[in-house]
């Protein structure tokens, strides 16, 4: 079949779709990945072909208004923040993501645009499939993980879920009127199409495994947990890091991937005092934050983006911004960890790893400074308990597929 997988956002919202990508073109089909052209280098070599799409999310987040997601202090805040600044990149994609669709058997969409996929699929008579990284549908199990997933009780969990997806579904409003307009699309609105397609169970699978979150009993059917989807990353550690991981005991890693902070300078300072306290040496990575370790030793050093599946596995911890790609390369690896939520679904993934026993603690950036990191860094690779628990969970992943389901789920689609 010719598939094609809609996303966007950041890399973790890019990055599990290339090696779900790689595996259902093993199987035999054709597959194009769309996104944002930023990301076109990872697909390189999957056997997946790349379909540019407009919005360059790194410029986005560095934006003014980018960079205002941090004046909200609120869960709620950051996503009404978040859904403006989503409105417009939404509209701007729409144009390319029918192009991609146009002469496909299939479409998959990722969460971050299941309503523009779903509906340009519709338009096009075509079967369509969602693929999350996060629980999106709501649950009285747990807050919303968008909110930060805080639990707010049995109904509260469950108000705050259909907040959620209101507010996503005011994203798309300008999006699907230019499928209207431009296309010629007979379409239903954004949340009166979610609730016709909710009524027929339109097909869900989420790309993390049940040993981390396990399937909500309040869910409909239709909404399953397929396992995680591995990046595909053929990439070698630079010569300058393999120096330094050989020339004394393993490293503290810290890096906030595609998050932005308010002041660079003042944290960076912060995390290496932090792991000169504790007694580590460490790899601070820029990322999208621009952390720089500017040390006087030979005890930190700084990288820009190097693969994840290969590193890890060689530090003493992980310290990390909570993203859904970065925990799952935590829990792939089989390290301990200290998650440093930023916003939206961070705080959700800080307090599975500290429930699943692989974190000591969360240390929010907010309240980020050497005096709170460096206790969290002693009890995380002091503390054994948790580098047993998190190589324990690691052999149960390395067990799991998360691409079959999706295989068989797309075979009972078009057959």
């Amino acid at each position: 079949m010719r598939v094609v997988i809609m996303t966007a956002g950041s890399r973790g919202d890019v990055a599990p779709y290339t090696g779900l990508g790689a595996g259902l073109a093993r199987s035999g089909h054709e597959v194009t990945l769309a996104t944002h052209a930023l990301f076109e280098p990872l697909a390189a070599g999957s056997g997946v072909r790349f379909h540019p799409t407009p919005v360059d999310p790194h410029a986005v987040s560095h934006s003014d208004r980018g960079r205002g997601l941090h004046a909200s202090t609120t869960g709620l805040g950051k996503l009404l923040r978040a859904a403006s600044l989503a409105r417009s990149a939404a509209e701007e994609m729409t144009d390319s993501l029918v192009q991609a669709a146009r002469g496909a058997d299939i479409v998959l969409a990722a969460g971050a645009v299941a309503p523009l996929g779903r509906a340009i699929a519709e338009g096009l008579s075509l079967p369509s499939l969602g693929l999350f990284l996060q629980p999106q549908h709501p649950t009285r199990e747990f807050g919303a993980p968008m909110l930060g997933g805080r639990s707010l009780g049995t109904l509260g969990n469950h108000l705050g879920g259909r907040a959620v997806v209101s507010a996503v579904d005011r994203v798309f409003i300008q999006a699907m009127h230019r499928l209207r307009t431009r296309h010629g699309m007979a379409l239903r609105g954004p949340s009166a199409s979610r609730r016709a397609h909710e009524r027929a169970h339109w097909p869900v699978l989420h790309g993390f495994s049940a040993r981390v979150v396990s399937r909500p009993r309040d869910w409909r059917p239709g909404l399953d947990i397929a396992g995680y989807w591995w990046p595909h990353d053929t990439r070698t550690l630079p010569g300058e890091l393999e120096e330094f991981l050989a020339a004394g005991p393993p490293p503290v890693f810290v890096g906030l991937g595609s998050a932005t902070v308010p002041d660079p300078g003042h944290l960076s300072a912060e995390i290496v005092h932090a792991l000169r306290t504790a007694g580590l040496r460490g790899i601070v990575q820029r990322g999208w934050a621009g952390l720089t370790a500017r040390s006087d030793g030979d005890d930190v050093i700084t990288v820009g983006d190097v693969p994840h599946a290969l590193l890890f596995p060689r530090t003493a911890a992980v310290v990390h911004h909570a993203g859904a790609g970065t925990t799952a390369a935590v829990l792939r690896a089989g390290v301990p960890t200290i998650p440093v939520p930023v916003q939206f679904d961070g705080g959700f993934w800080a307090a599975r790893l500290v429930a699943l026993g692989t974190a000591p603690c969360a240390v929010p950036l907010r309240r980020l400074t050497a005096a709170t990191l460096a206790p969290a860094l002693r009890r995380a690779t002091g503390e054994s308990q948790h580098r047993a628990r998190a190589r324990e969970l690691a052999r149960g992943l390395a067990g799991e597929d998360g691409v079959a389901p999706v295989l068989a789920t797309l075979d009972r689609l078009t057959s």
